[in-house]
């Protein structure tokens, strides 16, 4: 057994082989993060299956499941390699009436495994809810994903309610997905527009620093 078999249990969304076969492969001495770099780009090459409509909705939530079934067994071993320095913590999710949620997967893993602390809200989530979490969590990012144009708005929200609690200078805000693009990012206000989840672990910081 590989880690080309790894992936295609992900991809199939084969959640319970694919833990069993994750144990294994730790067991056999594989590394951790090796393995979750070539299940990001698995999930990069699910993505764009996605975007071409060549899969479909149900598939992407199986894979989803089984991704975050494999990081679940990995991020112990991830922890315990080395010490890493805490670059952040980030409350992340997909905004209210959109379900769409491989984008934010793939930005949730590779933060994680590049230092950050990530709370995933999942999809469909309030506006004020990722607030909440954020500020229980003490976040320094609040990071929305939208698919749809429809759904837009909602990042826009997110703005609009920090604004309106006095506290939009607490948190970096960061939004993404497939409509979104640098021009909507400054005409709402966004901190940071996030094109390339490969992109994050380098833009996120650089945020900060400016804060």
């Amino acid at each position: 057994m590989s880690l080309e078999n790894l992936n295609k249990l992900v991809k199939e969304g084969e959640t319970e082989d694919a833990k069993v076969l994750a144990q294994q492969l730790l067991q056999d001495g594989i590394d951790p993060l090796k393995m979750i770099e070539t299940l990001t780009q698995t999930m990069a090459r699910v993505g764009d299956l996605f975007a071409k409509l060549e899969i479909f909705l149900p598939e992407i939530m199986l894979c989803g499941e089984a991704l975050t079934g494999v990081v679940d067994i990995l991020s112990p071993y991830l922890d315990a390699s080395g010490g890493r320095e805490i670059k952040g913590k980030v409350v992340i999710g997909v905004v209210k009436g959109d379900l769409h949620e491989i984008g934010k997967n793939i930005v949730k893993l590779i933060l994680e495994t590049n230092g950050f602390v990530v709370k995933d809200l999942g999809y469909d989530v309030d506006s004020l809810t990722f607030i909440k979490e954020a500020e229980a969590m003490k976040a320094d990012f609040i990071a929305s994903s939208s698919l749809m144009t429809t759904t837009m708005p909602g990042q826009l929200e997110i703005i609009e309610i920090l604004k309106s609690k006095g506290i939009r200078d607490q948190f970096k805000v960061v939004i993404g997905g497939a409509p979104t693009s640098q021009e909507w990012a400054d005409k709402i206000g966004a901190d940071l527009y996030c094109a390339h989840a490969k992109s994050a672990p380098e833009k996120f910081p650089a945020v900060l620093d400016n804060k």
